[in-house]
């Protein structure tokens, strides 16, 4: 498994050498600080924590800011783990790169979905609306929810409700093209969340590798 933090900075195409254009997600990932390594002596597995993004000493709080300058590195604004299977390689203080993944890796990218408040039946769940013609007063509602046998709602019935700000893994994702010099990683498809949002990038946990069409470098639309 390999993990890696970063941002979201938007979707853009790239083109094949045949012509094909592929929507892909664009990542700036890294450069992420190993601050703690879990052991099974310690803490009962084994683990590699990363933080991404600088923040000041005033913007951390005071446990997390104990937690960095025990193992003597900067405050991080984001932090995630990775748990391992057996016993890591990394030191705190190492640097970890876009350069990890390859074109046709596979990943998993977890970010999180923008907040859209509370939504009737046919924004959250993609409902059908009712006639407005003929008197008809059921344009946007849910319609029956329940047998009056049960006398009550089926648990799990798909109702208005607060919608959207859950964590969300887009599963399978190529890595289209990887650069080095930026930390950006060009993703086919789309992710979860708004630009500029934290995500965390790892190795697929099912899935065969594959690999991309050949792209075209420096034609697309910018980020």
């Amino acid at each position: 498994m390999t993990l890696i933090l970063g941002r979201k900075r938007g979707m853009t195409q790239l083109f094949a050498e045949d012509g094909t254009v592929t929507g892909v997600t664009v990542v700036e990932v890294g450069p992420c600080t190993v601050t703690q390594i879990r052991t099974v002596e310690t803490d009962g597995y084994d683990a590699v924590q990363l933080g991404f993004g600088d923040i000041k000493d005033k913007h951390a709080a005071k446990p997390q800011l104990g937690h960095f300058k025990k193992n003597g590195v900067a405050p991080k604004r984001f932090l995630r783990e990775e748990r391992l299977m057996k016993p890591a390689t990394q030191k705190v203080g190492d640097t970890v790169l876009a350069t990890v993944f390859n074109v046709g890796d596979l990943v998993d990218v977890t970010g999180t979905m923008k907040g859209r408040g509370y939504a009737g039946t046919i924004k959250r769940h993609g409902f059908s609306r009712g006639p407005e013609t003929h008197g008809c007063m059921n344009v946007r509602q849910p319609g029956s929810l329940a047998s009056k046998r049960i006398g009550k709602v089926i648990k799990g019935k798909r109702l208005g409700g607060h919608y959207g700000a859950t964590r969300e893994t887009s599963k399978n994702l190529i890595v289209m093209r990887v650069d080095q010099e930026r930390n950006l990683l060009y993703l086919k498809g789309s992710v979860a969340g708004p630009n500029t949002g934290y995500i965390q990038v790892r190795t697929a946990r099912t899935g065969v590798k594959k690999v991309g069409p050949a792209v075209t470098p420096g034609k697309g639309k910018k980020a």
